[in-house]
C-alpha cells in the first residue's frame, strides 16, 4: 500500500506505499520525482509491548513516540471500520519503523509457511558492524531462523560479493535482514568506525512478481531512481533465503534520502504464493512504506491519472496531526497490498 500524506514539516507531504493487484503506467521520465523521500516502513502487530521490547532490547531500536488514534480519519485511509490502533515509531540510526497494533479490530495472524518466495514478502535490511557477533546475539535470544544461518556472498557476483547477510523473524512472523558490507560495498556512512553492534537500516525488500511492472510504478510513476541491479543464484542464496534452486533478479532503487526499496523478482523458483486479495491493514501480515511528497493533491492526481488502485477514500485530511501527517492517501502498487 501507499499512503501519501503531509507531514507536520510545513508543505512536506508523504505517500505510504502498499502493493496493487494491478496497475497500468506509461512510461515517462520524471522531471521532478513525485516522491523526494522513503521516510519509514510500517508494521502491524499483534502485541505492542512485546514488539517494542524486542525491537529496543535485541535490535537495539530507541521509542521515539507512542500513541493511539481511532476515529472516522483512520477508517477512511486505512478502509478498516471501527479502527482503534496504537502506534509507535522506533528509530535506530537515522532510519525508522511504525509499529501498528489494532486494539480494535483484530486481524489474523500471519500464515505458518510462509517462504521467502511468496508476493507476501518483505523484509527490513539492519546493517551490523559486525556480523559474528550480531548473529551469536541473535541466537543468544532465540530468534526464530528464516535462513539456516549467515551466508557471505561469493566473489563470482561482482555486485555482491563479500556481503555477509542473515535472515530471521521476529515474534509476529515478520521477515528481518543482518547485514554487513564489504570495505567496497554500501553507503559511506556504514563504515564509519562506531562501538555500535546496529547501526541503522540500508533498504527494504519486497518480492515481486514483474520487475518491470513495479520499475513502472516505482520509478517511472513516483520517480525513484535505480542505483543497482544483479542476478543472485547458487547455494549461498538458497541457503540465505531458504528457498531451493533461488535465482533471483535485484533491482535497488533509493529516492531523495531515506532508505531504499529493493524488488527481489524470482525468476526460479516461481511457485511464490500470491498476495492474499483480502489482505487488510489490521493482519499482521500487513507492511506499509511511508514516501514523502511535496503535494499530496498533485500525488493523488497522478495516480488515479495512471489508474492505481486506492484503498483510502481519497486524500484524507488529519486535522489533529497525531502521526505526523496533514493529509495522506494509500495506494496499492503491482502485487498487493504492502508498502
Amino acid at each position: 500500500m501507499q499512503r501519501v500524506f503531509q507531514s507536520r514539516t510545513p508543505k512536506l507531504l508523504a505517500i505510504w506505499v502498499l502493493l496493487l493487484a494491478s496497475l497500468v503506467v506509461s512510461a515517462r521520465a520524471v522531471a521532478s520525482p513525485l516522491v523526494s523521500a522513503v521516510d519509514s516502513v510500517n508494521m502491524t502487530v499483534s502485541d505492542m509491548d512485546r514488539a517494542v521490547d524486542f525491537y529496543s532490547r535485541v535490535l537495539s531500536f530507541k521509542k521515539v513516540w507512542d500513541t493511539e488514534v481511532a476515529g472516522e480519519t483512520y477508517e477512511n485511509l486505512e478502509d478498516v471500520f471501527g479502527v482503534r490502533m496504537r502506534v509507535v515509531r522506533m528509530q535506530l540510526g537515522d532510519e525508522f519503523i511504525d509499529l501498528t497494533e489494532y486494539l480494535a479490530p483484530k486481524g489474523r495472524p500471519i500464515n505458518a509457511g510462509a517462504r521467502s518466495n511468496d508476493r507476501s514478502f518483505q523484509h527490513i535490511a539492519i546493517v551490523v558492524s559486525d556480523m559474528d557477533k550480531a548473529y551469536s546475539w541473535l541466537r543468544q535470544n532465540k530468534v526464530e531462523y528464516a535462513s539456516s544461518g549467515p551466508q557471505r556472498l561469493l566473489n563470482w557476483n561482482k555486485t555482491a560479493s563479500g556481503i555477509k547477510a542473515f535472515y530471521f523473524k521476529d515474534p509476529d512472523g515478520h521477515s528481518l535482514e543482518i547485514l554487513q558490507f564489504p570495505p567496497d560495498k554500501g553507503a559511506e556512512k556504514w563504515h564509519r568506525p562506531s562501538a555500535k553492534l546496529f547501526l541503522g537500516i540500508d533498504h527494504t525488500a519486497i518480492v515481486v512478481g514483474d520487475t518491470e511492472a513495479s520499475l513502472h510504478f516505482y520509478r517511472d510513476l513516483l520517480g525513484m531512481r535505480i542505483v543497482g541491479e544483479s542476478e543472485n543464484y547458487g547455494t549461498e542464496q538458497e541457503h540465505l533465503n531458504n528457498v531451493f534452486g533461488a535465482h533471483l533478479s535485484i533491482t535497488s532503487l533509493r529516492a531523495g534520502s531515506g532508505p531504499g526499496i529493493e524488488l527481489l523478482e524470482y525468476l526460479s523458483p516461481r511457485d511464490g504464493k500470491p498476495f492474499p486479495l483480502d489482505e487488510h491493514a489490521n493482519d499482521v501480515i500487513h507492511r506499509q512504506t511511508m514516501l514523502v511528497t511535496r503535494n499530496t493533491d498533485q500525488a493523488a492526481r497522478d495516480l488515479y491519472s495512471a489508474k492505481v488502485n486506492f484503498v483510502s477514500s481519497g486524500v484524507i485530511a488529519n486535522q489533529m496531526d497525531e502521526l505526523g501527517y496533514r493529509t495522506a492517501i494509500i495506494v496499492r502498487d503491482p502485487d498487493g497490498p504492502r508498502c
